[in-house]
């Protein structure tokens, strides 16, 4: 294998990591906005709206992609969060993302779904659980 094919397959996982981590916060920050108001929203919405719902999970959600627990499953459920945003808020608007607003709901799903299939990657607590569990430990 070439140098660069090596160098490429072994970072691939920490890489993995390091888009899953910035993505995780990014995402918690939307969800911050709309339930504490920071960064500032003007417009929070109320309890039990469907709004604050996805700030729960955009909050919640977003930080266990950032840390890397339980990463497939609270990827599933924002990639699922985004798809009904996407159809609910910006495709009755146009029929084009860039027209719709929808651009980076489709990324958000997309990435969502790509971090359900692959994992949280080198640098996840998902991947110290595993190694814990493959050493006998009790891992809850």
């Amino acid at each position: 294998m070439p140098d660069t094919l090596k160098l490429a397959a072994e970072w691939e996982p920490r890489v993995l990591s390091i888009v899953r981590i910035i993505v995780g916060l990014m995402f918690m920050e939307h969800g911050l906005g709309k339930l504490a108001g920071f960064p500032h929203v003007p417009n929070q919405p109320e309890t039990f709206h469907l709004l604050w719902f996805a700030g729960i999970i955009e909050s919640v959600g977003g930080l266990l992609v950032a840390v890397g627990l339980f990463t497939r499953a609270a990827a599933f459920i924002m990639s699922g969060e985004m798809a009904v945003a996407y159809f609910m808020a910006h495709a009755p608007r146009a029929f084009y993302p860039m027209l719709n607003g929808g651009d980076a709901a489709i990324l958000y799903c997309l990435i969502f779904f790509y971090f359900f299939v692959t994992g949280g990657g080198a640098w996840s607590l998902d991947r110290l659980r595993s190694s814990w569990a493959a050493r006998g430990y009790a891992t809850g």
